[in-house]
C-alpha cells in the first residue's frame, strides 16, 4: 500500500498524472467482482466472506487482490449531496469494510457511473464527481469501476465521451489518494484511442455472459473492421469479444489496458475446455482478470484454472505486450450455432520467450500447427525475423494445472490447515516474489511443463478439442533474438 501511495505522489508531483501514469496497474489488475454471479445481491457478509475465502483458497497469493463490490449499494444521497451507503446492506459502513479488506491484504473496489443514475437506477455520479470522488477516498477505496448508464446524451463523439469520463479521473486525481480508474464505457466513441489518457482499464465491448461463441441480438455487432462496431448492451460470447478486440489489442499498455469483462470462470455456462480457453485468452490478451463467481461455491475445478500461475505470469508479464492474432480460418467445422473458427495468437514476454495459442474455435477437434514465421510474424514479416532461425523449447502452460484432488482438499480444509497444504503443494505465492522476479530467475512454476523442441525453420503442432485452446511457452535454445522496441522500457 505504501508503495502505491508513493508512486502516485510522485506522478503528481512531477506534472499532471495520465492514467498510464498514476503508479497502478503497471500489468493488469487481478481480483474479484460481485456483479456477474450475484448481480444486486451485495452485503458486507458478501464482501468479508469472500475476501475470506481469497485468502483460505490462496488466490489473493497468486495475485487476485481486489475486491470490487459493483452495484447496488447505495442509499442515496444527503443533504448536502454526498452518497450513502445502505446500512441496511453494510451495517459497519464502507471504511470498516475497506479497512477489513486491507488488514487482509485486499484492496477494496466499487462502483458508480457517469451518468444520473447507476445501471440499476441508483444514484449516478455524473454532475457530483469532486462529492463522489471524495466519499471513495474517504472510505478507502483503491479503485473505480465507473460505468456509462444514463449519460444524459453526453456520448457522440470520442471528445465529448473524453470529456465525461475525465471529470472523475480528475477528480479522484485531486483527493491524493491513489485509485485505480476503470472505464466501463463500452468501447463507445473509440475508447481504444483516449483511454489510455485518463484511465487504468477500458471496456472494449458490451458486457460478457456465460457463452463460448452463442450469437445473441443484445450483441449484434461482429465486424470488429468497422469503427461503428459497438454493442452498448450485454450477452457478448468469449469469442464476439476477442474478435471484436484482434485490431487493436496493441493500444494496451503498462498502467492502462484493454478489459474484455470479468471472468466467467465457474459461473456453469461453458465447460471445463470452453473456460480454460476463456482465462488463457483473457490472461494473453492483458485484459484485467476479475473473476466474476460466487467464491462462496466455488468448485475444485475452477479454482485449478484460476489459480495457474504458469498462465497468470503471461497476464502479469513485465513487457506488457499483449498477443496478436496471426491467423484466422473460418472455414472450418461449425458448432451447433453455425459459429466455427481456428485462431493462432503470438506474442512476446520478457527475455526473449514468446506465447503462442492455438485456438480451436470449431465443432470438432483439429490438428493445428503454426509455422515459426506465423509465430515471429510480428518482429519481421515472410520469414525475416532472427527468431526463426533458431531452436526453441516448447513448455506446456496447462501441464502442470494443479490436481482437482488437492483443490478440493484446500477448499475443504481448516483454517488452520490450509498453510501447510499450500507448502505441500509447493505453489507459486507472488505475495512472497513477484510474477516480475519469478520470471527473472526462470522459476519452473511459471514456466509451465517442457513438451518438445522446435528446430529452425519448424512448427509447431498440438491436437486441440473443439471449443478448447493449447498454450505455450517458447524460449530460445540460443538467445532468443534481437526485439525491435517501440516504446519507452518502464518495467
Amino acid at each position: 500500500m505504501a508503495a502505491l501511495h508513493l508512486a502516485f505522489a510522485l506522478a503528481l508531483f512531477t506534472g499532471h498524472a495520465a492514467g498510464v501514469n498514476n503508479g497502478l496497474a503497471r500489468t493488469p489488475q487481478m481480483g474479484w467482482n460481485n456483479w456477474n454471479a450475484l448481480g444486486c445481491d451485495v452485503s458486507e457478509s458478501l464482501l468479508l466472506d469472500t475476501s475470506k475465502k481469497l485468502v483460505d483458497s490462496g488466490l489473493r497469493d497468486v495475485g487476485y487482490n481486489y475486491v470490487v463490490l459493483d452495484d447496488c449499494w447505495s442509499h442515496g444521497r444527503d443533504e448536502e449531496g454526498f452518497l450513502e451507503e445502505d446500512l441496511e446492506k453494510f451495517p459497519s459502513g464502507m471504511s470498516a469494510v475497506a479497512d477489513e479488506l486491507h488488514r487482509q491484504g485486499l484492496l477494496f473496489g466499487m462502483y458508480s457511473s457517469a451518468g444520473e443514475m447507476t445501471c440499476a437506477r441508483y444514484a449516478g455520479s455524473l454532475d457530483w464527481e469532486e462529492n463522489d470522488a471524495k466519499s471513495f477516498a474517504g472510505w478507502g477505496v483503491d479503485y473505480l469501476k465507473y460505468d456509462n448508464c444514463y449519460h444524459m446524451g453526453r456520448f457522440g463523439t470520442p471528445k465529448l465521451s473524453f470529456d465525461r469520463y475525465k471529470v472523475m479521473w480528475d477528480a479522484l486525481n485531486s483527493t491524493g489518494r491513489p485509485i485505480l480508474y476503470s472505464l466501463c464505457n463500452w468501447g463507445e466513441d473509440y475508447t481504444h484511442t483516449w483511454g489510455m489518457s485518463i484511465a487504468n482499464s477500458w471496456r472494449m465491448s458490451g458486457d460478457i455472459y456465460d457463452s463460448f461463441s452463442r450469437p445473441d441480438d443484445l450483441c449484434s455487432c461482429i465486424d470488429a473492421s468497422s469503427p461503428f462496431c459497438i454493442a452498448p448492451g450485454t450477452h457478448c460470447s468469449v469469442l464476439n469479444i476477442i474478435n471484436k478486440v484482434a485490431p487493436y489489442v496493441d493500444r494496451g499498455q503498462p498502467g492502462g489496458w484493454n478489459d474484455l469483462d470479468m471472468l466467467e470462470v465457474g459461473n456453469g455456462g461453458m465447460t471445463d475446455e470452453e473456460y480454460k480457453a476463456h482465462f488463457s485468452l483473457w490472461a494473453a490478451l492483458k485484459s484485467p482478470l476479475l473473476m466474476g463467481n460466487d467464491l462462496r461455491s466455488l468448485s475444485a475445478a475452477s479454482l485449478t484454472i484460476l489459480n495457474n500461475p504458469a498462465v497468470i505470469a503471461i497476464s502479469q508479464d513485465p513487457v506488457g505486450h499483449s498477443v496478436y492474432r496471426v491467423r484466422r480460418e473460418l472455414n472450418v467445422a461449425k458448432d451447433k450455432y453455425g459459429v466455427g473458427e481456428i485462431q493462432v495468437w503470438s506474442g512476446g514476454l520478457s527475455g526473449g520467450d514468446q506465447v503462442v495459442l492455438l485456438l480451436n474455435a470449431a465443432g470438432e477437434d483439429a490438428r493445428i500447427s503454426a509455422s515459426l514465421e506465423e509465430i515471429f510474424l510480428h518482429d519481421g514479416p515472410e520469414g525475416s525475423a532472427p527468431q526463426v532461425n533458431e531452436e526453441w523449447e516448447v513448455f506446456d502452460l496447462w501441464g502442470n494445472r494443479m490436481d482437482n484432488a488437492l483443490a478440493q482438499k484446500i477448499l475443504d480444509a481448516d483454517e488452520k490447515d490450509v498453510e501447510k497444504l499450500w507448502k505441500q503443494a509447493n505453489w507459486y505465492n507472488s505475495t512472497e516474489i513477484s510474477y516480475k522476479e519469478g520470471l527473472k530467475k526462470m522459476d519452473d512454476r511459471l514456466m509451465g511443463k517442457k513438451v518438445s523442441k522446435i528446430n529452425a525453420g519448424g512448427s509447431l503442432t498440438a491436437k486441440v478439442k473443439r471449443h478448447s485452446v493449447e498454450m505455450f511457452r517458447l524460449r530460445s535454445v540460443g538467445h532468443g533474438g534481437k526485439r525491435k522496441v517501440h516504446a519507452k522500457e518502464e518495467l
